[in-house]
């Protein structure tokens, strides 16, 4: 770590949590500013609670700011805070919830180094909410990264609010660029960056066709409402019975209710829950497997994926991908050419898709390489990041771009 980075970081990057495995997008993002020699500190609401982390998480060496999660945990931070004369927006609310953001924000401000000339925030709800305080109370301008959930379960009033102090508001996918535009005071704050894959680091490769009849299908992603697992085991179950095949899902999460659904169906002795597991894992796993797929869907309050990374990893590796309609995986997928999109939530169109790709290995090899093909040359990392990194760039001077 260079002394640059570590005593006189220009930028700090507010995060939920530092390092979460279901976030790689924001560690790649991370260490290529690192590789450019901007200086930043990260500022994490949470400590970690993944027991395994990325190869991407341990390249990134820049300091860490754990800001305390419940306050009366650290109190003694706070009033060091409050005594140097850092109070900034005293909430009105008395949601415990508020009185804990402006904790977080009084400690941020105070424990920051004088050197931060800019603030930046990863998703728009509670990151934001003590990034914008931080900003207020330093005099520095801030910016953000929008992505599904923080978009979809605030308050557009919320939303409002921040588009407006934010000097510019960036997201990865045009539906919620759209969304956010009808929202903001200055549509042109708002602009997209779609995540990318770093091809270097996850090297495009074809995954091997597999033995004799027997089709395996993979599915990544937490055991969350939004990825819509349930309604791939009532698909499976509508398999013809003279279809061999077998499932593997990596992912962390609560498997219970899955397991029990998946036995009430009879499927379990098909499937294999992995849990979360490291990349090395992930990548083999992609490359053993026929099939990707992933229901998306959109969960009852309203949270759902925007284009979810592990769509492009499994392009990258040259596999035929299942999907659905679902936020912006269209604008990654065009049904038919680089993979099958099936309605969300309709597990007799998903089992009718698989059950054709299953039966037609020539089918899954050509949309296979259709959408490897579709990765490499419009959502890689060094295509998609290099724009918000002059932005954060001059961010870190203090200027909106």
């Amino acid at each position: 770590m260079s002394c640059l980075v570590a005593e006189s970081p220009r930028l700090a990057v507010f995060v939920k949590g530092w390092p979460r495995l279901s976030e790689t997008f924001i560690a790649q993002e991370l260490l290529a500013l690192q590789e450019r020699g901007v200086p930043f500190v990260i500022v994490s609401l949470r400590r970690p609670a993944d027991s395994k982390r990325h190869p991407l998480h341990e390249a990134v060496t820049v300091p860490v700011l754990y800001l305390p999660e419940y306050l009366h945990l650290e109190p003694l931070r706070l009033l060091r805070a409050l005594l140097r004369g850092r109070w900034g927006r005293v909430p009105r609310s008395l949601k415990p919830d508020a009185w804990r953001r402006w904790g977080q924000s009084v400690v941020a401000s105070a424990e920051l180094p004088r050197t931060v000339q800019g603030i930046y925030a990863h998703f728009l709800h509670s990151p934001s909410t003590v990034a914008e305080q931080v900003a207020a109370m330093r005099g520095v301008p801030w910016a953000a990264s929008a992505h599904a959930k923080d978009i979809y379960t605030s308050p557009p009033d919320d939303l409002r609010a921040k588009l407006s102090s934010a000097v510019w508001v960036t997201t990865c996918t045009a539906a919620n660029v759209a969304y956010l535009r009808n929202l903001a005071a200055k549509p042109e704050r708002v602009t997209l960056s779609y995540h990318g894959l770093d091809t270097t680091r996850f090297p495009l490769a074809v995954s091997a066709p597999g033995a004799g009849g027997l089709v395996r299908l993979l599915a990544v992603g937490r055991l969350v409402a939004k990825k819509g697992f349930d309604d791939l085991l009532e698909a499976l179950a509508l398999l013809p019975e003279t279809c061999d095949w077998r499932l593997e899902h990596i992912g962390g999460g609560d498997a219970g209710a899955l397991k029990a659904q998946a036995e009430r169906l009879g499927l379990s002795t098909r499937i294999v829950w992995r849990g979360a597991q490291a990349a090395p894992e992930v990548l083999d796993a992609y490359r053993r497997a026929d099939i990707f797929v992933l229901p998306s869907k959109i969960a009852g309050d309203g949270d759902r994926d925007g284009l979810p990374n592990v769509l492009l990893e499994a392009g990258s590796q040259g596999l035929a991908v299942v999907a659905t309609t679902v936020s912006a995986i269209p604008e990654l997928i065009e049904s038919g050419v680089h993979g099958r999109l099936v309605p969300p939530g309709d597990a007799p169109a998903l089992a009718a898709v698989l059950t054709d790709l299953a039966y037609n290995r020539s089918l899954r090899h050509h949309l296979g390489q259709a959408l490897q093909q579709r990765v490499a040359a419009d959502f890689s990392a060094a295509v998609q990041l290099a724009p918000l990194l002059d932005k954060l760039e001059a961010l870190s001077w203090g200027r909106s771009a």
